[in-house]
């Protein structure tokens, strides 16, 4: 965002995209009014992508920087990929907000904040010295455009005769910064005026909607007539592919790609959880569509929500648990039990940053070792990493795809930035998604004696599914070792070996699902950037503006980790370099050296917050030099 130029009154001046970050403490609605921005931006025809970023505390000390809770959007007229780099425009409610974000705004943005909260007492809690004020400090006003704003005050006069406490009147701090970003950037206030009617008239509180309303008029029409900014900004709607559009998170469309994919099987959904952050609102959105077939059950602890899963997988139900990185620790055990008896389980994966509890709030993608290996024994599973938010719900129906086919447990890798983020979602015709084909047997597989419950497809290796209670089809299960085709209980030394092996290949066999690597940008040349889970937007955007320095860098991502496509040797093969950049120590490009034996380059960070694009341009071109 540039144009620094006077725009006439009354006009706005065009600009492609803006980043914007809302901050304050944990109690002033900035996800609310992060969200109300993103909703009208998305309405008015902007792409947009979000980073919802908040404590880990359910209330840290109000004041205090371990309290800021901040939204940012980036809204553009053009295709993106991420939230932003830099912040164009951050608005701070108080100075624990400004201190933790302001690093983060480019040289000459725009600084809005609420100074009425600039007092001695909120400084002190934000770690300033006795007697410090940024918003006196030249410096401050040297680099940013520094807009000081009584928002306090204001809002307290603009609902003086409302009738209502203080408290009430105070809580509408946050709906008066929201007027004033509306004007600066054009916006229209009426989606969010009907969203405040209909949320606080179903709950029968009218005059909490009418004092909010108010407060947002007051702002957009201070925004409108105290001649504080000398710009005004609008950003044009983008070019979408035409279709119907919704703004959808990551936990939002794993939820409903696991619910479509088991419609398209005509199987109930169970989902057995227990509540883990960043993976709760997956629970807490299936157990509102009981409507449409899902059944949700919270379970006392890890170990029974899996467990609980796996019973229903056993009972012929499309089967699911979910959790983040110390959850699914913990199941390991019993999902080693899932490939054991060979029934179909999808476990999602909300990673977030640890170890131990970590930041459970904050993003990673630290798992994938974890998920690939981290169970006893020799206990594969497929594992497939969705890119984007509205990615989680294909990526969800192809985990049940491949769990059925391969009579397998499948993990689901998403992460608390894509989880928690958000953008336009082109909502699918449901007739165009193919449909799972699911076979239960009816007849005893084997007319010279007992139904062989182990007895495999030779397409898939996978075993039969039977389900309990059929006449003729009872077999056993367990954790024991099975005899190849009976199921029976085996120590057979070379059984074991088979059975290993069995299950190892038809994991692989599930390739036949992965649709091949594809790559943008040369076809060979330099440097290959690739990555997994949610680095897609970043990687992707660092590429282009490599392509734009014309530099011959590809970028490729890989949403099926295990197994992988089966070209991916040969566009490995492709480029001199290879560049993978991972929240992590380096488990991917761990994991490509000892497949294909090259020797893959890290660019690794563990900061809790996803990669920016100029340090990934930055690294890249330092390793080209080398």
């Amino acid at each position: 965002m540039t144009p620094q130029t006077e725009t006439p009154p009354g006009k706005a001046t065009p600009i492609e995209s803006v980043a914007i970050r809302f901050c304050g403490d944990s109690g002033d609605g900035m996800q609310l009014t992060g969200g109300q921005f993103t909703d009208t931006s998305a309405m008015f025809g902007n792409d947009i992508a979000t980073f919802p970023d908040f404590p880990a505390e359910i209330r840290a000390p109000r004041g205090t920087t371990y309290g800021v809770s901040a939204f940012q959007v980036q809204f553009a007229a053009t295709d993106i990929h991420t939230p932003g780099d830099r912040i164009n425009a951050l608005i701070a409610m108080n100075p624990a907000g400004l201190k933790t974000n302001i690093e983060d705004v480019e040289s000459g943005g725009i600084v809005i904040v609420n100074e009425d909260e600039f007092t001695p007492s909120n400084l002190r809690k934000a770690g300033y010295a006795e007697g410090e004020n940024p918003l006196d400090d030249p410096e401050l006003s040297l680099h940013y455009r520094v807009f000081r704003v009584p928002m306090s005050r204001m809002t307290r006069e603009s609902l003086a005769d409302s009738g209502m406490g203080s408290k009430d009147v105070d809580r509408c701090r946050n709906m008066y910064a929201l007027g004033i970003v509306y004007w600066l950037y054009d916006r229209s206030i009426d989606p969010t005026v009907k969203f405040l009617e209909n949320q606080f008239t179903k709950r029968g509180k009218p005059e909490i909607a009418t004092i909010n309303i108010r407060a947002l008029k007051a702002g957009y029409y201070f925004g409108e007539t105290a001649e504080l900014f000398p710009v005004r900004y609008r950003v044009a709607p983008a070019q979408f592919k035409p279709g119907t559009y919704r703004k959808i998170s990551g936990n939002e469309a794993t939820a409903l790609g696991c619910l479509i994919a088991a419609h398209k099987a005509g199987k109930p959904l169970t989902y057995a959880s227990y509540p883990i952050t960043p993976a709760s609102e997956i629970l807490h959105l299936l157990s509102s569509l009981k409507h449409f077939g899902a059944k949700t059950f919270q379970a006392e602890d890890e170990i029974a929500a899996v467990c609980a899963a796996i019973g229903a997988a056993y009972a012929g139900d499309m089967a699911l648990t979910g959790s983040s990185g110390p959850g699914i620790a913990l199941k390991g055990e019993a999902i080693s039990l899932a490939v054991m008896l060979e029934l179909p389980l999808v476990i999602i994966d909300v990673q977030r940053a640890g170890p131990a509890t970590g930041m459970p709030t904050k993003t990673e993608q630290a798992d994938l070792m974890l998920a690939m290996w981290g169970r006893p024994s020799e206990s594969p599973a497929a594992i497939i990493a969705p890119q984007s938010p509205a990615d989680c719900f294909a990526a969800a129906i192809e985990a049940f795809r491949m769990a059925v086919r391969g009579m397998c447990p499948v993990l689901l890798l998403t992460d608390g930035y894509i989880a928690n983020g958000a953008e336009p979602w082109l909502l699918p015709d449901l007739d165009d998604i193919p449909p799972i084909k699911v076979e239960h047997p009816t007849q005893n597989n084997n007319p010279d004696g007992s139904f062989l419950p182990y007895l495999r497809n030779p397409e898939t290796l996978a075993r039969p599914w039977a389900i309990p209670g059929v006449p003729g089809l009872e077999h056993r299960v367990g954790g024991l070792e099975k005899k190849d085709g009976t199921g029976n209980v085996s120590y057979d030394p070379d059984n074991h070996d088979h059975m290993i092996r069995a299950r190892a290949a038809k994991i692989q066999k599930l390739v036949d699902l992965v649709p091949p690597l594809t790559v943008r940008g040369p076809e060979k040349g330099d440097v290959l950037l690739l990555g997994w889970g949610g680095t897609y937007g970043a990687i992707t955007t660092a590429g282009e503006r490599l392509r734009a320095q014309g530099h011959k860098v590809a970028t490729a991502h890989l949403r099926y980790l295990n197994p992988m496509p089966a070209n991916l040797g040969d566009v490995i093969a492709n480029y001199r370099t290879i560049v993978v950049p991972e929240i992590n120590m380096g488990q991917l490009r761990s994991i490509i050296r000892d497949r294909f034996l090259v020797d893959a380059v890290g660019i690794n960070q563990m900061r809790g917050k996803m990669f920016q694009v100029d340090m990934l341009v930055e690294r890249t071109l330092e390793i080209m030099k080398r």
